[in-house]
């Protein structure tokens, strides 16, 4: 009995580590797609076909706050990276290096 309290109580325990960091990668791809939102809607289309369906189609338009109010990408992706690691990016954000 004493086993399993000691085990439950290390897995309790466990759950309370602090969340990992993003990778510099992670933080990097999140803020060039916020910035790239920013610059202009986003959207998809799609198209398919299927035997029991037939043809099938969808369209999905999407605008962000930060377009609607013209904020610069260039601020909007230093405030993610500031926000999502504490630290000025050392690389400022271009459309040209967005992924």
């Amino acid at each position: 009995m004493r086993t399993l309290i000691l085990i439950v109580g290390l897995v309790a325990l466990g759950a309370c580590t602090p969340p990992t960091p993003p990778s510099p990668q992670q933080v990097a791809a999140k803020c060039d797609a916020e910035a790239r939102a920013a610059s202009a809607p986003t959207g998809e289309v799609a198209v398919g076909i299927s035997s029991s369906r037939g043809l099938q189609s969808g369209i999905s338009i999407g605008v962000t706050d930060d377009f609607l109010r013209g904020r610069d990408p260039a601020v909007v992706y230093a405030e993610c990276y500031q926000r999502l690691t504490g630290a000025a990016p050392m690389i400022p954000y271009s459309p040209a290096l967005s992924r």
